[in-house]
């Protein structure tokens, strides 16, 4: 296997095999730079339905990435790409028509992986548990977890998270997988942005940012349009949530939670920020942070900074008692 470049001389790269159907899940780990003096500190990200972790918390927009300040501040930083996404195996559906197949790698799927994630990073870094960082449909596999392993979890950052919302039609069924182009990136991108507002992201950014999401399919200039092959799993668990039926109850959720949306982010509403606030009712520890002109991408665009800073306090804690229980199980 050709090695994969690294998108920091510091970056250590692992594959892990999952034990059931021996597919390769890929690990991307940034060391902090000065430990914690306190103790290890411990994150993982979790990306959505698009695009992975090289993309994500790892993607350095003028020369700054997110992993970049959470090292700074301490944090040993671990990106997980999902199957179908970035350097993990696909699943072997994925070569097959999309029609023959139901949606792969929805949040039960991803949590099985994730899992297995958090176990290889806590036997590595020999800690009991870790926090996790999580976007969009991530935080359903986040969710999952937490509410199986909570002696897992450390603290969870849900920023643009997908909840539950009242059923008001028929969820529409995906295949097993779908391709996704630029524009349709683009598009996503853009869309929240209310009218006569200025971008908050900027196109030469998106330029560069596009080129190198084409990168993560070998295929995708072979197309027209050039676009990537994505599971459609996430799509599906997020029609499905739209329609009444989110993937992991919050309630059995018992560490401290993080809720952060940007103010004009459609997918997670202050409706739906404020239902899960209240739906996280075992959660020692609760805070919703709205950031200004910012979208469900805001990790992506100008204001992230302050999305940095928001989550970064959040994982530091220092707001409960020495002797609060966090991980207990509910008798």
């Amino acid at each position: 296997m050709t090695p994969l470049p690294k998108l920091d001389p510091r970056e250590q790269h692992f594959f892990n095999s999952r034990p059931i159907d021996g597919l390769k899940l890929f690990l991307r780990h940034l060391p902090a730079r000065a430990a914690s003096p306190n103790k290890m500190k411990v994150v993982l990200f979790v990306h959505g339905g698009t695009f992975p972790s090289a993309l994500s918390i790892a993607h350095r927009f003028d020369g700054r990435s997110w992993r970049d300040e959470l090292v700074d501040a301490g944090f040993d930083v671990w990106g997980l790409d999902f199957h179908g996404f970035g350097a993990s195996d696909p699943y072997p559906e994925m070569r097959r028509p999309a029609e023959n197949e139901p949606a792969l790698g929805q949040a039960e799927s991803a949590s099985q992986q994730l899992e297995q994630t958090v176990r290889f990073i806590c036997q590595h870094h020999r800690v009991s548990r870790i926090s996790i960082i999580a976007h969009s449909w991530g935080t359903m596999a986040a969710g999952l977890v937490a509410g199986r392993c909570p002696e897992l979890v450390e603290r969870l950052v849900f920023f643009g998270p997908i909840t539950w919302r009242q059923k008001q039609l028929e969820p529409q069924v995906y295949p097993a997988w779908r391709l996704v182009s630029l524009k349709d990136q683009w598009d996503r991108f853009t869309q929240d942005i209310p009218a006569g507002e200025l971008a908050v992201l900027n196109r030469r950014n998106f330029d560069e940012w596009g080129e190198l999401y084409l990168d993560t399919d070998a295929e995708s200039r072979m197309r027209s349009p050039a676009s990537v092959k994505t599971p459609s799993g996430p799509w599906q668990d997020i029609a499905l949530a739209g329609a009444g039926q989110l993937a992991y109850d919050p309630a059995s959720i018992r560490a401290p939670v993080g809720i952060i949306r940007g103010e004009w982010d459609t997918a997670c509403t202050d409706a739906d920020a404020h239902w899960l606030f209240d739906a996280l009712k075992n959660s020692p520890a609760r805070r919703a942070v709205k950031i200004s002109r910012a979208t469900h991408l805001m990790h992506l665009e100008e204001g992230r900074f302050a999305l940095y800073r928001e989550a970064e306090t959040f994982l530091n804690g220092n707001d409960l008692p020495n002797n609060a229980p966090v991980h207990e199980n509910q008798s």
